[in-house]
This record gives structure tokens, sequence and C-alpha cells, in this order.
């Protein structure tokens, strides 16, 4: 199972032709306590980096981004109806979409643990 990250705090987990997407622990830490979560509807399509979901804390408001681009096939409920979930396990069950790939190569630009750990100063 593999695990990418973008720089805009994303983490996508492949799992075949699904990508299982959702923010990383250091977003949801930067955000505080996550108050709610807006998800898209099933069956539509996002381009890469196109505005995905929305995200609200007591202190701010962040949109989340396709990492790779696809159709969703699933949303997480459950978020929606306990926002702090987000916050209990961004990268296990706060997870927002699967998407079904459009381009698997897609994954290939974005960033291992490593990196991502560079790229926020860890």
């Amino acid at each position: 199972m593999t695990v990418k990250y973008t720089p805009d705090h994303e983490w996508v987990r492949l799992e075949g032709d699904l990508a299982i997407v959702g923010i990383t622990t250091y977003a949801a830490e930067q955000l505080g306590d996550v108050v709610y979560v807006e998800l898209p509807a099933l069956g539509k399509s996002f381009a890469k980096g196109a505005d995905m979901a929305v995200v609200e804390s007591a202190k701010a408001a962040s949109d989340v981004y396709a990492p790779v681009s696809g159709e969703v096939v699933a949303v997480n409920e459950a978020i929606v109806g306990n926002p702090q979930l987000v916050n209990d396990g961004p990268e296990g069950e706060g997870w927002f979409v699967k998407l079904k790939l459009k381009d698997p190569s897609e994954c290939d630009g974005l960033m291992d643990a490593a990196a991502y750990r560079t790229h926020i100063g860890g």
C-alpha cells in the first residue's frame, strides 16, 4: 500500500485503481479542532489540483484539493456527522473520499513520506 503526499497537505493511499484521500496529520494539527467538513457528491469527477472538499476549524476554513484526477466513488459520511474524526485520525478513519483513478501516472509526481517530512520542516 503506497501513500503519497501533496505540497498542500493532502495524502493519497493507492489501493489498486482507487485513491483514498485525506488531509495529513500536520494539516489537521495546523487547523486545530475541525468543526465542519463538506464532501463532494458521488460520481463527481475532479482534475488533479481542483477544489474537492472543504474543512473548517475554529481557526480557519481550507479547501482540500484532488491530489490526482478521478471520479468520487465513496465519501466518508462519518466525518460529516463527527468532524472530530479528522483530528483523531487524519490519515486513517478521518479519510475524505475514494477516487477511481483516471491516470495512475499522476501519482508519480507526489511526495513520499520522507520528502513530505522535509517539506514541512520535520
